[in-house]
């Protein structure tokens, strides 16, 4: 009986002993996430920990508790305890329900985030904009045949070719035909697309 009662309690000092070692590494991340949870909405707290994901400080943005304390030159955090204040750096400006508010110049902060930061560099530069297309002068919806178009629809007559086309760096000259005038009619195209002023070339009272 005695050997019996012997290996029992053995067995139970093993159990206990097991069950302590679970209970001690679960308290650690226990009371990790309690702080965590320890920053109020009154804060407008924001992210998944600062400076690092799971860290119980977290970010603070603007309300009426923390709108005296914001800086355009500093990240404003909030941290439940003096300890964990103490590892992000700063100053600690103010005590807010018992949160500990601490800024932090951006300097430092944005040492805690080298890793990220080429990333949001990279997300925030602008696009390139694409250079404008040119549009040719000849060829199917060229600048030729818009001007034909152009002048058919202002003069009302048919246009039967092209005259001559003179090419410059500001403007392209395009001087059409049109049936039963004396002289040719003259507009002036552009690279992009656009044709601008159409004029005729001979005298008015012959047109």
């Amino acid at each position: 009986m005695k050997i019996g009662l012997t290996m029992a309690g053995v067995a139970m000092l093993a159990l206990a002993a097991c069950s302590g070692g679970e209970a001690d590494e679960a308290a650690p991340e226990a009371a990790a996430a309690a702080e965590v949870a320890a920053i109020p909405e009154s804060l407008a707290p924001f992210g998944d920990g600062y400076p690092t994901t799971g860290a119980p400080c977290r970010r603070l943005g603007e309300s009426a508790a923390t709108s005296n304390y914001l800086d355009d030159s500093a990240v404003l955090v909030g941290c439940p305890s003096d300890e964990t204040a103490a590892m992000v750096g700063g100053k600690v400006v103010g005590n807010v329900e018992g949160v500990r508010l601490v800024s932090v110049p951006m300097g430092d902060a944005n040492a805690g985030m080298a890793e990220t930061a080429p990333a949001q560099a990279a997300a925030a530069a602008p696009s390139a904009k694409p250079a404008r297309q040119q549009v040719a002068v000849r060829g199917a919806n060229g600048l030729e045949g818009r001007c034909a178009k152009k002048v058919a629809s202002e003069v009302g007559a048919r246009v039967i070719g092209t005259n001559r086309i003179e090419e410059s760096e500001a403007a392209i000259a395009i001087y059409v035909n049109v049936d039963g005038a004396e002289a040719p009619w003259r507009c002036l195209a552009y690279r992009d697309g656009t044709v601008g002023e159409v004029m005729y070339t001979g005298s008015e009272g012959a047109m």
